[in-house]
């Protein structure tokens, strides 16, 4: 029995980064990669759903090369106050 990939057992909405294989039109891989940040919202077997800043990325599970959870946004730097 071949054991499941950690992130199967991901909660969706959580964050992640999921690094993919890039291919060509053809199908071959180019030897490059791209990265989806985003959160979770669909987690299968054969593919993850990350919705990104750009919008969704569905990365089917054999381009998956590296996937792992990533820590919340920070939220941003506040402006101090101003004497007056």
């Amino acid at each position: 029995m071949r054991n499941q990939p950690p992130r199967l057992t991901w909660p969706i909405g959580a964050r992640v980064t999921v690094r993919r294989r890039l291919r060509e039109a053809d199908g071959r891989p180019t030897g490059k990669y791209s990265d989806a940040v985003g959160f979770l919202t669909e987690n299968q077997p054969d593919r993850v759903t990350v919705r990104t800043r750009h919008g969704e990325v569905s990365v089917p599970a054999s381009d998956i090369a590296i996937a792992k959870l990533i820590a919340p946004p920070q939220d941003p730097p506040q402006d101090p106050p101003t004497a007056g």
